[in-house]
């Protein structure tokens, strides 16, 4: 039986995605408070973009659009990846629970490339 996505509620990677934010503004909540307008506010900001993103493109009626904006949450994603690391290089993320959420990460990546290659 084939499911029909109805909104993009039902859009698995949007799922995940909704969840990486929650988990990188629970990790941030601890960083130094000198990071409040720098890397915390980057890392939520890049996090909360990916969601939304997939959720604009999914009211995009052309494909063009579509697919143009599901790159651009991509490139959202790349940030968020390139900003983690810089917050476990700063040491205000531990080893293990920067493994978690770039695991987390990598498995949104693989789903929106999928999804964009099935699109091209």
């Amino acid at each position: 039986m084939m499911t029909t996505i109805k909104t993009y509620r039902d859009i698995l990677v949007w799922q995940k995605a909704m969840l990486l934010v929650n988990k990188i503004y629970k990790v941030t909540s601890n960083f130094p408070d000198t990071e409040t307008f720098v890397l915390t506010s980057q890392l939520r900001r890049s996090a909360i973009s990916i969601p939304s993103t997939i959720a604009e493109s999914y009211g995009k009626r052309s494909p063009e659009d579509y697919l143009k904006l599901l790159n651009i949450a991509l490139g959202s994603l790349f940030e968020f990846q390139t900003q983690i690391e810089i917050a476990l290089n700063q040491e205000y993320l531990n080893k293990q629970i920067f493994d978690l959420i770039y695991e987390d990460s990598r498995d949104i990546e693989r789903m929106l490339t999928n999804l964009i290659r099935k699109l091209n």
